[in-house]
């Protein structure tokens, strides 16, 4: 804003060395009246024009003000380029061979900044954190594993003896109830061939004590068969009974170290945030390499850092102004061309801008300026109005 107080200081001081009383009203008011359609006797209208005017010049200054900032930055970076290109040519070969090393080394951390990650920054400090553990962790995981593979299989191996003990203990109780029927059998056989046998005696008056021998010996032969057979499936029946309870037992233990087993699985996915050993030992191995990786990144960062610096120093060798804008433009200093266009840039970048200071020097803040005189000469009576509003504006910016 101190341009456009000194303008207005320059302005003010210009209308008041102006001799009113000589001037001639009648004649300025019949021109603004053959020139301005719009009535300048009317104070609000008059005020209205002239603080435009002042606003349009302060909008036209606070923009010149940051285009003459841009403007002395643009030449300073070509004067710059003068300098660089004015280094003699046994000295430039330290400056670009400097310049190379940053390039390569900008190139080599960006190639890792763009690279796509083993492991996020989360998971990475988390595996960092746990490594003294993890070694441990990883063998509990696996052994944890394979003690579940045996549990697992002696699980199977119980179910599966479990149900051939059900199935011989279904085939016994079957044999047991065809024992029963077969004894019910004989007897009614037995029951039958004496009724015979008596009828036969008795009606008949035949000899049948040879047939009452051979049907007690043969039903007795045939009972005492199915009684052993029948005892026989019973004791079975009982060892069978106890070989099944044996295995519930088992089954209920091996189902206890299961769950153990499972809980302790459990506790150690959630701690290494893993779902297995395998997963474990891979996020692990990925660690090291993540590692090595950012270890090689930081010592490129650091070997960067030193060569800038190295860079900065040799460029404020030279007098060169802003330096550090060439840290990153260290192609421009190893190859000729790219200077060139670079510069190219620049000079059409400092004639932009100069046409846009010239057109809020001359056109807006200008024309503003000028505005404000003719209405000034044009309306002699409202002068000191005018600049007392110009004052006022001033003191308020």
């Amino acid at each position: 804003m101190n341009i456009i107080k000194k303008i207005l200081g320059k302005w003010r001081k210009d209308v008041e060395d102006v001799d009113y009383d000589d001037m001639d009203w009648e004649g300025a008011d019949d021109e603004e009246e053959e020139k301005k359609p719009t009535d300048f006797d009317n104070k609000e209208v008059r005020e209205a024009y002239v603080r435009t005017c002042l606003e349009k010049m302060a909008e036209a200054t606070k923009e010149l003000e940051n285009l003459t900032f841009e403007y002395n930055m643009v030449t300073s970076y070509l004067k710059d380029m003068e300098e660089i290109e004015a280094i003699p040519e046994e000295e430039a070969d330290e400056l670009k061979s400097c310049a190379k090393k940053v390039e390569l080394l900008q190139s080599s951390r960006d190639d890792y900044m763009g690279r796509k990650r083993r492991m996020s920054d989360e998971r990475y400090r988390q595996i960092e954190r746990m490594l003294d553990e993890i070694e441990e962790g990883c063998a509990k995981i696996k052994e944890a594993e394979a003690y579940r593979e045996l549990i697992k299989k002696d699980l199977s191996r119980l179910e599966g003896e479990k149900h051939a003990y059900l199935y011989r203990k279904n085939e016994l109780m079957s044999a047991i109830a065809d024992t029963k029927g077969m004894a019910l059998i004989c007897i009614t056989a037995l029951g039958l061939c004496f009724a015979l046998l008596i009828g036969l005696q008795f009606i008949l008056e035949m000899d049948t004590q040879a047939g009452y021998l051979i049907t007690a010996g043969v039903a007795a032969l045939a009972i005492t068969l199915i009684y052993v057979k029948h005892m026989e499936a019973k004791r079975d029946l009982k060892r069978v009974e106890l070989s099944i309870n044996k295995i519930i037992l088992l089954q209920n233990k091996v189902k206890i170290r299961y769950v153990n087993n499972k809980n302790l699985l459990d506790y150690l996915y959630l701690k290494y945030d893993v779902s297995s050993a395998e997963e474990l030992d891979k996020a692990w191995n990925l660690y090291f390499q993540e590692k090595e990786e950012r270890e090689k990144c930081k010592r490129a960062e650091l070997d960067l850092d030193y060569n800038q610096q190295e860079l900065l120093r040799i460029l404020r060798r030279y007098q060169i102004k802003d330096p550090a804008v060439w840290l990153h433009q260290t192609e421009a200093i190893l190859d000729h061309k790219e200077m060139v266009e670079i510069r190219h840039g620049l000079i059409i970048r400092r004639q932009s801008l100069r046409r846009r200071m010239d057109y809020n020097k001359e056109v807006v803040a200008g024309g503003s300026q000028k505005e404000i005189m003719e209405l000034v000469h044009r309306y002699p009576k409202y002068a000191k109005e005018i600049i007392a509003a110009v004052e006022k504006y001033e003191k308020n910016m």
